[in-house]
């Protein structure tokens, strides 16, 4: 039998996060805690091209819980638990470094053969292509520039912006 996928769940007013802390990028919402672990089950199936051939999740289980914030309820997750403080082995680094690299491999995928303009949760609204690629290029720099900045000594809260 598959090994157990370790869960975390946020929680927010609005939405609750699972994240299988293991499987970078395999992170669903619902409304509550058994809503999000539905939907997070639901999307093995989408991510298992990320994880590749060795991904078989057994049954996921849930190993903490963690008060959300307002990015939880508008929608992103955003608070940390014990479990990031986990120090990662080397091997286990790379492991979780090539999942991240296989995340921006299916995006560049799913972003090539999409059209020109991509419908958004609500009918009239759009997110053309193009803003897309650029809203999300700048938040995957973002954050790697905040991860160089305190690598480099720098107060996290240092951001090197100009006012």
């Amino acid at each position: 039998m598959a090994e157990p996928v370790r869960v975390a769940l946020e929680l927010g007013r609005t939405w609750v996060f699972s994240s299988a802390l293991d499987w970078p990028g395999w992170c669903r919402r619902g409304r509550g805690e058994q809503a999000a672990l539905e939907v997070l089950r639901d999307y093995a199936e989408r991510y298992a091209p990320v994880a590749g051939a060795d991904f078989e999740p057994g049954p996921l289980r849930v190993v903490g819980r963690v008060d959300g914030s307002a990015t939880t309820d508008f929608g992103a997750p955003g608070a940390r638990g014990p479990w990031d403080e986990e120090p990662l082995a080397r091997t286990e680094a790379e492991r979780q470094a090539g999942l991240l690299a296989a995340c921006w491999t299916a995006f560049d995928r799913i972003v090539v053969g999409a059209p020109p303009v991509l419908a958004a949760g609500a009918p009239d609204a759009v997110w053309p292509a193009r803003y897309a690629i650029r809203r999300t290029a700048w938040h995957v720099l973002d954050h790697a520039w905040e991860i160089q900045t305190a690598a480099r000594g720098r107060p996290s809260s240092w951001r090197g912006d100009r006012a």
